[in-house]
């Protein structure tokens, strides 16, 4: 095989959770191969560069070998080399506080009520 549908591919690679969401994202125009938009029918071909731009990041992936199924995650690893950005930090989260230690003092609650308006 020497050329894979780029909606299949993505799926294959694990980049997608489905076919149809890797679909519906070439027709929404955040997948591009090679600096250019593709729609789903796309023939992909290893050596090419693909860019996709998911809800928690952009990816930058460049193909090594082609699949048309879903495979399982060791084997997807080696469909392509990634060359994404590192992730953005998460947000900080809510302070915790020790289960069973009664109930917030004033200061604990006036944080908390900080943390939620986003101050």
């Amino acid at each position: 095989m020497s050329r894979v549908r780029v909606d299949r591919w993505l799926c294959a690679a694990r980049v997608f959770k489905s076919r149809t969401q890797a679909t519906q994202a070439c027709v929404g125009g955040r997948v591009k191969v090679n600096d250019e938009s593709v729609k789903p029918h796309y023939a992909l071909g290893a050596g090419d560069r693909v860019r996709v731009q998911l809800e928690r990041g952009l990816r930058l992936l460049e193909v090594v070998a082609l699949a048309e199924k879903r495979l399982s995650p060791a084997l997807a690893r080696e469909l392509f080399v990634d060359h994404s950005p590192p992730p953005e930090p998460r947000p900080a989260r809510m302070p915790q506080r020790d289960r069973g230690a009664g109930r917030p003092t004033k200061r604990e609650r006036r944080d908390l009520e900080r943390f939620r308006k986003g101050d």
